[in-house]
């Protein structure tokens, strides 16, 4: 239950990104229903890009992270952003991202607002 009560905060997190940064675009469905399968399935996607991909990018850029106190973890979600963006774009999702800073606030927000989903649901990162 956890992982899915996740899932819609990250659903919903990329949503308020779409919503906020001019960069970041999701194409609704004609109906509510399909924009909100749509929604599940790029907020699919970013968790599984977000397990796999991100770890990695973190590993290759741990000296960066010491010369930079931590702040290129801003960057390494950005491209994490991108790559969701670019596996969803290939899946055939509407989700695109058009630049590097629009996907490290989109990042920054959808964290954000996945945490506030995630806390007044009590879903934690445990299951």
């Amino acid at each position: 239950m956890n992982f899915i009560l996740r899932l819609i905060g990250t659903g919903l997190g990329l949503w308020v990104s779409a919503k906020i940064v001019p960069g970041i675009v999701i194409s609704q469905g004609t109906t509510l229903t399909e924009t909100v399968i749509m929604l599940g399935l790029i907020a699919l996607v970013f968790t599984i890009v977000n397990s796999i991909v991100r770890p990695l990018v973190s590993i290759l850029a741990f000296p960066l992270y010491i010369l930079t106190f931590g702040l290129f973890a801003l960057v390494t979600n950005g491209i994490g952003f991108m790559v969701a963006s670019g596996v969803a774009h290939s899946l055939g999702l509407p989700f695109s991202v058009s630049g590097i800073g629009a996907a490290i606030i989109g990042a920054i927000i959808t964290a954000v607002v996945s945490s506030l989903f995630g806390s007044l649901t009590g879903a934690s990162k445990k299951d």
